[in-house]
């Protein structure tokens, strides 16, 4: 019989309730030292079988029958891409990342934090999958909500304490930001996505048009050389995301001008401390300065090719832009980035899934979690104290308070000059953290919308 959504939600809410994944960590890490640990943890997940205690977990056949609806539809959740083999990598990520844990701390003595961490990263990709299946039966809204619940469950009291996204609809974000050969699929989503209600696709756009503003803000100054009419023709697939994203957002601040909070998450909850005075719209009008830095002029200009298809989202934005621009204009003043505080502006990478992969890989070597979000890390705005739908946890890792995101963006960017891609003929680390570049991606955009 084929696996419906609900029996996989199911098998994945059973994993992740309880003590299973706590039982899991113990028995895989009664051994002598942390790479007998974590080879014992790998062959678990290549199996997609879990066993420990009375815990039985069999995930093999629905995985191996959603992957490969996925890839199907042009999209490779699980498996990263080599571009030096310029093939598709035989053992999911976690299990890649595993492997590097394995050659840098093998010989330690074991423990469980990293196991956790681990295995919570196995589930949050399972997670990324399944909403790509929102849509396969039933109702796609009421699955998405589902997958929230299961995302609160893997980030709860069970689990290592380490933060992956805010909702599930990052998840998605998250699960198709790898490089894609062929690009058709995206195209595809997004004609799913927007049969979804306006509160999904608002919450599938706040987190696609920051996190897309910097990715192609790293594509603008690494791999186009600050070449416009370059980063178009590179980003084809990308420009109809952003443009719909743009105006998810766009409509949800409008509406927020003349509404009261309906919606959860940060964005309905006071959010104080400069350069943010307390107001839900200031959070959106954050996200849609980082999604127009790239590419102003082609969303409030003469639009590219690549947005012929999207006229309908390009002429409510900016309907929408217009009516508000005095007002988003002085907001967008406030977010000019500086030294001293963090700014998403100041961002550049090339994909989300990296950034995410970064963050567990530095929180796997110094064996403590973080619990820094990507949607943390896609704003300035300080995470609220109450209201926000986000465990109350320190920061736990090397002692620093929580929510310390400009150190994690420089501890990622540390890590990938010190493994660079070769960009152009130039070696180049694809995460990036530079205030002064974010002040000039920001002092163009503001000329472009203000001309």
């Amino acid at each position: 019989m084929e696996i419906t959504f609900d029996h996989a939600c199911n098998l994945v809410g059973a994993a992740l309730q309880g003590t299973a994944r706590q039982d899991i960590v113990a028995e895989v890490t009664k051994v002598k030292d942390l790479g007998a640990g974590l080879l014992k943890l790998r062959d678990a997940m290549r199996a997609n079988t879990f066993k420990a205690g009375a815990h039985q977990i069999f995930l093999d056949r629905m995985i191996r029958a959603f992957d490969g609806r996925t890839r199907a539809e042009g999209f490779h959740i699980l498996h990263d891409w080599d571009g030096a083999s310029q093939q598709v990598n035989p053992d999911v990520i976690p299990v890649d990342v595993l492997h590097f844990l394995v050659n840098q701390r093998g010989g330690d003595e074991a423990g469980t934090i990293e196991a956790a961490i681990l295995l919570d990263y196995y589930f949050m990709h399972v997670l990324a999958l399944l909403s790509m299946r929102i849509w396969d039966d039933g109702d796609a809204d009421a699955n998405l909500d589902r997958l929230n619940a299961l995302l609160a469950e893997l980030q709860g009291t069970g689990g290592s304490g380490h933060l992956f996204a805010d909702d599930a609809e990052t998840l998605m974000l998250i699960g198709t930001s790898h490089y894609e050969p062929h690009e058709w699929g995206y195209g595809k989503l997004l004609d799913r996505v927007r049969t979804l209600n306006q509160d999904h696709q608002f919450k599938i756009g706040l987190g696609h048009v920051s996190s897309m503003g910097c990715h192609l803000r790293f594509g603008f100054e690494a791999q186009c050389g600050r070449d416009t009419l370059a980063l178009r023709d590179d980003n084809i697939a990308d420009y109809p995301w952003l443009c719909f994203a743009l105006a998810a957002v766009m409509r949800e601040y409008d509406r927020a001008a003349v509404e009261p909070p309906s919606t959860g998450g940060r964005q309905d909850v006071a959010v104080v401390g400069p350069p943010f005075t307390g107001g839900r719209q200031d959070v959106l009008a954050e996200a849609l300065l980082n999604g127009l830095t790239p590419d102003a002029r082609a969303f409030v200009g003469v639009p590219p090719a690549s947005l012929s298809a999207s006229a309908a989202d390009r002429s409510q934005f900016l309907e929408l832009f217009t009516r508000h621009k005095t007002e988003l204009l002085a907001a967008f003043e406030r977010f000019r980035p500086s030294e001293t505080a963090y700014s998403p502006l100041s961002f550049f990478f090339n994909f989300s899934h990296n950034v995410v992969k970064g963050t567990v890989i530095d929180a796997l070597l110094w064996g403590k979690y973080w619990d820094v979000t990507l949607n943390d890390l896609l704003s300035g705005a300080p995470r609220p104290s109450t209201g926000s739908g986000r465990p109350e946890r320190s920061r736990g890792a090397a002692g620093l308070e929580e929510g310390d995101k400009q150190l994690l963006a420089a501890t990622l960017m540390g890590y990938a000059r010190s493994n660079p891609d070769r960009i152009r003929g130039k070696l180049m680390p694809v995460i990036v953290y530079d205030p002064q570049a974010g002040r000039r991606a920001y002092t163009i955009a503001m000329e472009k919308l203000t001309a």
